[in-house]
C-alpha cells in the first residue's frame, strides 16, 4: 500500500467525510442514547458491505478482513455529545440542547471514511481490522459496557488505536501527535457527599444539625489532602463541581450534597484519596453531629500507552504524513524546550481498552487559533476544522493496514 496513494484517496472523500459529520453534528445525542446517530453509522456501514453488529447497550462493531490471516487490530471512534448548548459561529448548528463540543462527530465521520478505505483495500488488510463505534464516552460508560459485552473478543483484539481531534493547538491541521509509551490520561472518578444533618429555622440553629456548615469544613478539609498528605511527585486534583442545599434564606436544610471529581495518574494514589475523602468527610461531619455519605460513581481508569505500539504507529505516521506533519509528544515537547511531554488532564475511557490490550492515543490538529479556531473543547463556541477529517480518515486505515502488515503471523 502506498501512503501518498491513501492519503490523496481520503482526501478525495472530503465531500463525504463532511456531509456524515455534518449529520451528526447537527442531530447530537448523549450517553447511550443514540438512537438517530447509531441507526445513520449502521445504515452508512451497511450501505459499504459491512454487516454491522450491535454491541453493549449502544455500540457497533464491523469487521474489515482480507484473505490473508493475521493478527486483530481495533479502531475506536466514540459518538457520543455533551448536554451543552452550541454556540459557535458554524452554519450547521445543533438546535436540541446537546452539542458535539468534544470532536466526536468528527471521530465517527473518520472512521466511517476509514471503513470505506478499507473496503476498497480488503485485499491488503494481513489479518482483521475491528471497527468500534462507542457510546457514553462522556460519562465514562460506554467503553467499559461494550468491553463487557465482548468487543475484544471474536476475534480476539491484539491491538487497538483511538485518535482525538484537537481544537486551537498552534499547528497546521492534520498534524498529528503520537502518545509516547506510558501513561497519557489520568484516571478520574465522579463522587458525591451527602451530608445529613437536621432541619430548622434559622432563628433557632441549637434545634437543628446545620448540613452547609458541615459541608463548609469539608470542602475545606479535603483539600488539604492534596496539601498535607501527597508527595510532591504524587500528581492528583480534587475538583467540587457542585453544591446543593437549601430553598430558603431563613431556613436551615435538612441535607447538603457535594458534587465533583478527582484525577489520578497512579492507582495507588487513587485509592489512598478514596480512602481518605471518606474518613475526612465522615469525621468532621460527625464533629457537627452531622452524618456524611461518600458515594464513587463512573470513572475510569489511567490510560497506558503501550511502548512498542508507540515506536510503531509513530513511524507509520511520519511515512504517512512526513517528518513535518508527524510527531511523538516527546519530541514536540523537546522543540518547544520543555524536558519532558506533558500528560493531558482530560481523562478518556479508552482507558478501559488500554488496561486489556496494547494501545494508543493519537492527538489530530483540527483548527490554527490564528485561523479562527480559539475555544478549547468542551466549550459552547468550540469549532473543529473540516480539513483534518479526511487527515484522520487516512491515519486510522493506514495505521491499522501498516501494523497488521508489520506483524503478520
Amino acid at each position: 500500500m502506498n501512503p501518498e496513494e491513501l492519503l490523496k484517496e481520503a482526501s478525495n472523500m472530503q465531500e463525504e467525510l463532511t456531509k456524515n459529520r455534518r449529520y451528526l453534528h447537527t442531530h447530537p445525542e448523549t450517553g447511550f442514547d443514540l438512537t438517530e446517530t447509531k441507526a445513520y453509522v449502521k445504515r452508512e456501514l451497511t450501505d459499504m458491505g459491512y454487516t454491522p453488529i450491535d454491541c453493549g447497550k449502544a455500540g457497533l462493531t464491523a469487521l474489515a478482513s482480507g484473505k490473508k490471516s493475521g493478527r486483530v487490530f481495533l479502531l475506536r471512534a466514540d459518538m457520543d455529545a455533551l448536554p451543552i448548548r452550541e454556540e459557535a459561529d458554524v452554519d450547521f448548528p445543533s438546535e436540541n440542547g446537546n452539542m458535539h463540543a468534544c470532536g466526536h462527530d468528527m471521530h465517527t465521520s473518520m472512521l466511517l471514511g476509514a471503513a470505506k478505505l478499507l473496503k476498497q483495500h480488503e485485499d491488503e488488510i494481513h489479518g482483521t481490522i475491528k471497527l468500534m463505534f462507542q457510546p457514553a464516552e462522556e460519562i465514562f460508560a460506554g467503553s467499559k459496557d461494550m468491553i463487557d459485552a465482548g468487543v475484544l473478543k471474536n476475534p480476539d483484539v491484539d491491538a487497538a488505536l483511538m485518535i482525538h481531534v484537537m481544537a486551537g493547538l498552534p499547528m497546521p491541521s492534520g498534524t498529528v501527535i503520537v502518545c509516547d509509551g506510558g501513561i497519557s490520561a489520568p484516571a478520574a472518578d465522579y463522587f458525591t457527599i451527602r451530608i445529613q444533618g437536621k432541619g430548622c429555622h434559622g432563628s433557632m440553629p441549637n434545634n437543628g444539625i446545620d448540613p452547609i456548615n458541615a459541608a463548609a469544613h469539608i470542602i475545606t478539609a479535603l483539600q488539604e489532602i492534596h496539601a498535607r498528605e501527597l508527595a510532591l511527585s504524587d500528581e492528583a486534583v480534587l475538583t467540587f463541581g457542585t453544591i446543593h442545599g437549601g430553598a430558603a434564606e431563613n431556613v436551615i436544610p435538612d441535607f447538603v450534597e457535594l458534587g465533583g471529581t478527582i484525577r489520578t495518574y497512579d492507582e495507588d494514589v487513587r485509592s489512598f484519596l478514596k480512602k481518605r475523602m471518606t474518613e475526612i468527610s465522615q469525621g468532621i461531619a460527625a464533629t457537627f453531629r452531622a452524618s456524611a455519605k461518600v458515594s464513587f460513581g463512573t470513572g475510569c481508569p489511567t490510560l497506558k500507552n503501550d511502548y512498542e505500539l508507540s515506536s510503531c504507529i509513530s513511524t507509520y505516521m511520519t511515512e504517512l504524513l512526513g517528518k513535518e506533519k508527524a510527531f511523538t509528544a516527546g519530541a514536540l515537547s523537546a522543540l518547544s524546550g520543555e524536558k519532558k511531554a506533558p500528560k493531558t488532564a482530560g481523562s478518556e475511557d479508552f482507558a478501559y481498552i488500554s488496561q486489556e490490550v496494547p494501545s494508543i492515543m493519537l492527538a489530530l490538529a483540527a483548527g490554527n487559533p490564528s485561523e479562527g479556531y480559539c475555544f478549547p473543547q468542551h466549550h459552547p463556541k468550540v469549532k473543529f476544522d473540516e480539513t483534518a477529517l479526511s487527515y484522520g480518515t487516512a491515519i486510522y486505515a493506514y495505521a491499522a493496514l501498516r501494523y497488521l502488515a508489520d506483524h503478520n503471523v
